[in-house]
């Protein structure tokens, strides 16, 4: 029996929830009758609820997100009408801002808004002791960063063994990119390097090997960045993956001679490049140079082994998608590993909202709360761009497509790929769980039909790209005398999708 149940939904297993571990860690004389209770989007919410109350908790509190929101009010919403006794307490980005508009602010006894470590500890002190707040909505302490306990011991063996381990070097950003909740912040703080590579070391020393790093600006301070990779690089084995966040523009030299030292597979870089649009990056307050950025990126992709994931995001105020889709262009033809094509949010109390009238920006009511149109980009436009998205992370992204994608992205990359997703909706009329085989021989139908490619040469390539995906299956274009043939699977490091792209 837990007094209290700290619990969130994650999007999937293999995220382990960061939040909820600092909140124990800090739960000082509390921690002992505290409990984590993580679930995965998909669970029924009345069996989620019931797990919790199995616990008898006096207090439940719940980290909320974008992507678990929906879940977690009908969660809170069952909680109090089978068990109203408990005392809910709801957190996180979700729920900082726009209180008074939201139906899970409406059923929690209290809502913490911003950072939690300090004052969600204090809260159920209050409650376990019958001294109960007037107020139901408190606005989070923030301590300063040598006071929070890092959490990093509330790792378990599990998680060390089966999930992704996240960590931070520092917290906020002293970027104002209008679409981002960090646009908020002052600053960026960093936690004391020296207790943080300690609990890094003690991870490692327990057997973790995949290591996340949550910071918005990893590279911002060099002396710090280069300090945490030869860190790694003194510890770097055949099982090491870490992955960071960076600013595009800016990679020293000092920087790029420890990056260059990684081995191929150890080393993720997500770069938020998001728009090469002068007059949108103008717009949301973002101050990128992009020749800088470009050439960084050239360099990563030449010159290191490092995994290159970028971002870019569509439906930005003063961007059509014919400027989309040149960026979409310019950002392929630098190589990267991956392109994660996002369409813009409008994530509650950022600044974006500011420009939903001068630019006829709407938005989704409803989680995730993305744009479905604008004036440069109308509804149904957008709504293919959002397809184009989701394929792109099937065939572009998905690393199982290696040797066939230029068949069909040509010299043309974004109208090649448009072309071919707004073909695979009209052939299948869905976005989701198209079988991988069935994926193959769509592919194989679109090149041959659409493109005119040889179907010996669409075969070839295809052939042996599903081979290298470990993928096992018939294939309608497969040669008779292979269709049965047991096809060796993918080498690389273990689980992750990352390692097709070695």
């Amino acid at each position: 029996m837990s007094r209290i149940v700290l619990c969130t939904v994650n999007a999937r297993y293999v995220h382990a929830a960061l939040g909820l571990r600092y909140l124990a860690a800090n739960m000082g004389e509390l921690q002992g009758g505290t409990k984590i209770v993580e679930f995965v989007l998909g669970a029924r919410p009345a069996d989620m609820v019931e797990t919790l109350l199995a616990e008898k908790p006096r207090i439940a509190g719940f980290g909320v997100y974008i992507w678990n929101v929906e879940e977690i009010t009908r969660m809170v919403a069952l909680m109090k009408r089978v068990a109203p006794e408990v005392v809910v307490v709801v957190g996180g980005p979700e729920v900082s801002y726009e209180v008074g508009e939201q139906r899970i602010c409406t059923l929690a006894d209290y809502v913490v808004t911003g950072w939690g470590d300090a004052t969600f500890p204090k809260l159920c002190r209050d409650i376990l002791a019958d001294r109960l707040p007037h107020d139901k909505v408190l606005a989070g302490e923030q301590p300063a960063l040598d006071a929070i306990a890092l959490p990093y011991a509330l790792y378990n063996e599990e998680d060390i063994a089966k999930r992704f381990l996240y960590v931070e070097a520092s917290r906020g950003c002293p970027f104002k990119c209008e679409f981002c909740l960090s646009a908020l912040d002052r600053t960026a703080w960093p936690f004391d390097l020296d207790a943080f590579l300690a609990e890094l070391a003690a991870l490692y020393d327990r057997g973790a090997r995949h290591f996340r790093f949550v910071d918005r600006t990893f590279n911002l301070k060099v002396a710090a960045g280069v300090r945490i990779l030869e860190f790694f690089l003194a510890r770097l084995d055949d099982r090491l993956f870490v992955h960071f966040e960076v600013i595009p523009d800016h990679l020293p030299e000092r920087l790029k001679e420890a990056i260059a030292r990684f081995a191929a597979g150890s080393l993720q870089f997500e770069v938020g490049i998001q728009t090469w649009n002068p007059e949108a990056q103008a717009l949301i307050s973002r101050r990128q140079d992009n020749t800088k950025a470009e050439a960084n990126l050239r360099w990563l992709r030449n010159h290191s082994s490092a995994l290159i994931h970028v971002d870019l995001i569509a439906g930005l105020p003063g961007e059509g998608i014919e400027s989309f889709g040149r960026g979409f262009d310019r950002l392929h033809a630098l190589g990267p590993h991956e392109i994660q094509v996002g369409i813009l949010k409008r994530l509650r109390g950022t600044p974006i909202a500011r420009h939903t009238g001068a630019f006829a920006m709407r938005y989704n009511p409803d989680p995730p709360y993305n744009v479905l149109a604008t004036d440069r980009i109308g509804f149904a436009d957008m709504q293919r761009i959002s397809r184009f998205a989701r394929y792109w992370e099937m065939v572009g992204n998905s690393g199982r497509f290696r040797g066939a994608l230029p068949l069909l992205l040509g010299d043309a990359p974004f109208e090649r790929f448009m072309r071919f997703s707004d073909w695979l909706f009209a052939q299948t009329g869905r976005t989701h769980e198209i079988a991988l085989d069935r994926l193959f021989e769509l592919v194989y139908a679109f090149t041959t039909t659409e493109l005119a490619v040889p179907p010996e040469r669409a075969a070839e390539l295809l052939l042996s790209d599903y081979a290298a995906s470990g993928a096992r299956g018939r294939l309608s274009f497969m040669p008779a005398l292979t269709r049965n043939r047991v096809l060796p699977p993918a080498k690389g490091r273990g689980w992750m999708r990352q390692a097709r792209h070695l």
